[in-house]
């Protein structure tokens, strides 16, 4: 296989990521029957089995209770966590706790990083990040966004509606998006709250039914926000400067995210190799027959090129670059080829594939909203594209003849 320029450090930490994978996370989650939800005492023990492993909450400083790895060196790691739904449970590399202790590391003061953070870290407490609205609000245009808070004196007053707040179901604390002044543009207008869930006026309708459900152990909450007053403490970071807040999490959120699902694609693909290796057809294995081969070589040439993607955009951002476009392209590319690859897994697996005593129908469902979260297809192919023709050579069409010139 290609070999990438990760450090050693980064190698020896991954290297003991695979451990507690195929040593205890795997196994663990073979001994789960299909569609079986994730007890907390599970977690708490895979938790337990990642500190004696030494890969603790690695993206983390350790002064917050993790490893203090440096981002780019703890990307190989995603990967290794996303072999399995129960890794980034295990190692604290799991969205969008994982998005939202980066942004609080970041912003948050030193009491919300006591308050907040450091409970986080330690799997204490739960969070979601309320961005999304409904119809008509918030999503792939993120201007369009309706909720607001108003300042009264020392207090915020929150009035909005939110949907796919992940984890927000459960959620001790709610990052939440809003328009703190609607006389500017909405770039230099939105700010963000730390919100408890439990703060009167915070009502949470319901967990979305959704499409891979079964195999989502944290869910997606629509939340109504009604006159919910929070102290001015709790604005994070910089008043008027939320969506630039956002960026900063939601670049390296889109990375570690497309790590984890190109970890999932690997062993999906492990998967579909074992299996077409014993499965007999026709007169031999299936794993001899051509297409089957060919197949599973071009989406490995994916993964690996995905991979080199998510480095290259992971480098421009430890430059000091916001990378947006690289992101944009990582993403997109990423998501389409886990989608492939597993979709492959499934088909070279027959029944097996839709059957849930392998995990790979729980992939298949979570992979096609990858393509969705963190920013449609479309969304970051426009932000490619706005790139692409920014500075168009006029000059290559000089031979071309025009009508009647």
């Amino acid at each position: 296989m290609i070999s990438f320029t990760d450090s050693e450090a980064a190698t020896a930490l991954a290297e003991r990521a695979r451990a507690l994978m195929d040593e205890v996370v795997i196994p663990r989650e073979r001994e789960l029957a299909g569609g079986t939800a994730i007890s907390d005492a599970t977690v708490r023990d895979l938790r337990a089995a990642a500190r004696e492993y030494d890969v603790y909450a690695p993206q983390i400083p350790e002064e917050h209770g993790g490893m203090g790895y440096d981002f780019r060196d703890v990307l190989p790691t995603f990967e290794e966590a996303g072999r399995s739904l129960l890794g980034p449970l295990a190692m604290r590399v799991d969205a969008p706790d994982e998005g939202n202790m980066h942004l609080l590391e970041m912003q948050g003061t030193d009491l919300q990083k006591s308050e907040y953070l450091d409970p986080l870290v330690e799997g204490e407490i739960q969070s979601g990040f309320a961005m999304t609205e409904p119809m008509q609000g918030a999503g792939s245009d993120p201007k369009m966004i309706r909720t607001t808070a108003q300042k009264e004196g020392d207090e915020w007053v929150i009035d909005g509606h939110k949907w796919w707040t992940t984890g927000g179901v459960d959620a001790d604390i709610l990052l939440v998006f809003a328009r703190t002044d609607e006389d500017v543009h909405p770039y230099e207008g939105c700010s963000v709250f730390i919100v408890p869930a439990d703060a009167d006026g915070v009502d949470i309708v319901r967990n979305v039914p959704h499409m891979g459900s079964q195999g989502d152990p944290k869910g997606h909450a629509e939340i109504e926000f009604n006159g919910v007053r929070v102290p001015e403490e709790h604005l994070l970071g910089e008043e008027g400067n939320g969506f630039q807040h956002v960026q900063q999490r939601l670049g390296p959120a889109r990375l570690t995210h497309c790590m984890r699902f190109s970890g999932m694609a690997e062993r999906a693909l492990s998967i579909a190799k074992a299996y077409t290796t014993e499965r007999q057809a026709f007169g031999d294995s299936v794993a001899d027959k051509q297409h089957v081969r060919f197949e599973i070589a071009e989406q490995e040439t994916q993964i690996q090129a995905a991979r080199a993607l998510v480095r290259a955009a992971a480098d421009a951002i430890a430059a000091g670059n916001e990378a947006r476009v690289e992101v944009s392209m990582s993403k997109v590319f990423a998501a389409r080829a886990t989608q492939d690859a597993i979709d492959t897994a499934v088909q070279f697996c027959g029944g097996n594939g839709i059957g849930r005593d392998l995990p790979l129908a729980d992939f298949y469902e979570l992979v096609r909203t990858f393509r969705i979260v963190d920013g449609a297809d479309e969304v970051h192919l426009r932000t490619i594209a706005r790139e692409a023709f920014e500075d168009v050579d006029s000059d290559e069409l000089e031979p071309v003849r025009r009508y009647r010139e």
